[in-house]
């Protein structure tokens, strides 16, 4: 099961890394471009003269430039002094080109408007789009002929403006709840680390004092005493022992995963790989400890493949309670509708069989009846047998 990150394409409000993402964006926003086709058409059978043509085609060109890069960079969030001075640009050659060269021309406030809505906020847009579309009737007034063109492109300037402001919000609004998960993954990751800090002091401060105390008396005592020495030796000995055994009962904790913690994660990976993910909003309660340890394992290496292999685009993960015969069970099942293929026995599911085992449990994988795959483990809600 898998899937390759480059071809779920461009996530909203994301910047564009790859060429292929690059090259998707740019083929959205040119594409619009097809309505300038009016000026196009002025330029070779409006019946200018020679210079007007390559001023006006010079025009056309920075003004495109302009736009297509103040869009482009609409997600980056510019500065809004620097877009306002670039919507102000791009009014004013859009002014003086339909001004000087017809009423064809005022199509290009079409395009500042939409502009504007993309990459100003929305408290700067709404007025910046009424702004541009009001120029535009001002100067299509002063346009020969220019009201015949009025109907056609109020509308255009005014939906498209706003249409872009909602989209550029939501833009905006995507990229701050991506910085917000992230930074809530970093402050529970600190207090991860506060808290293991506090564990270890805990586990560990008494025994060491308790060795750096006992090492000085025997130190003391090898001279003279050598048999009270060897008794805090042998004191000595049996804390560090002791402390060992905590030790690694306190990692064996850190890693052990859990159900809610591994479905938060598989969550998270399933909507940045682009899959819709339809997740199971509770937990069965009271499973034993190894129990939910080897369904949190299979979890997450069913989630990774999917990720990783399937070319899904949605996965479903249900967690059920059944009584059986033998007694009451909970399955965990992940199913994708990806390209499915044969389970082939490797390190992950060898090494999840061998887990569920351990607490007397089953794993199968393999194709789904129509299309994907699925994997389904099977645990006793007893104690492992």
């Amino acid at each position: 099961m898998g899937m390759t990150d480059a071809s779920r394409g461009l996530a909203v409000g994301r910047t564009p890394e790859t060429r292929g993402q690059k090259a998707v964006k740019a083929l959205w926003i040119s594409v619009w471009l097809f309505y300038l086709s009016a000026p196009v058409n002025d330029l070779v059978t409006g019946g200018h003269s020679t210079g007007a043509r390559v001023l006006g085609g010079l025009g056309m060109a920075v003004f495109v430039t302009w736009y297509l890069i103040l869009v482009f960079r609409a997600a980056r969030q510019m500065p809004v002094p620097r877009v306002l001075l670039s919507v102000a640009v791009l009014s004013a050659q859009a002014m003086l080109l339909s001004l000087t060269l017809g009423r064809e021309w005022l199509v290009l406030f079409v395009y500042v408007s939409i502009s504007s809505g993309a990459a100003l906020p929305a408290r700067y847009s709404r007025w910046t789009v009424l702004g541009a579309t009001a120029l535009l009737a001002a100067t299509a007034y002063a346009v020969p002929d220019g009201t015949a063109y009025l109907a056609g492109l109020v509308i255009p300037a005014l939906m498209g403006g706003f249409a872009m402001a909602g989209i550029g919000q939501m833009i905006r609004t995507t990229i701050e709840l991506r910085q917000a998960r992230a930074t809530v993954a970093q402050l529970a990751a600190n207090e991860e680390r506060l808290r293991m800090a506090r564990d270890l002091h805990d586990l560990l401060g008494h025994s060491l004092s308790l060795i750096t105390l006992k090492s000085e008396l025997a130190g003391r005592m090898l001279p003279e005493r050598p048999e009270a020495a060897a008794r805090q030796v042998a004191d000595i000995e049996r804390v560090s022992r002791q402390a060992l055994v905590d030790v690694r009962e306190a990692v064996s904790g850190y890693r052990r995963p859990t159900l809610p913690g591994e479905l938060a994660g598989a969550r998270t990976a399933l909507t940045a790989a682009g899959v819709l993910a339809a997740l199971p909003s509770e937990v069965p309660e009271e499973l034993p400890e190894e129990t939910e340890s080897a369904l949190a394992w299979s979890l997450r290496e069913a989630v990774t493949n999917v990720v990783r292999h399937s070319g899904a685009t949605r996965c479903t993960v249900t967690l059920e309670t059944r009584q059986t015969l033998d007694g009451p069970v909970v399955e965990l099942t992940v199913s994708d509708d990806g390209t499915g293929g044969q389970a082939t026995p490797g390190n992950g599911l060898t090494g999840l069989t061998e887990r569920l085992e351990a607490v007397g449990g089953t794993l199968s994988a393999g194709p789904a009846d129509r299309r994907g795959f699925r994997l389904l483990a099977r645990a006793p809600l007893g104690s492992g047998s």
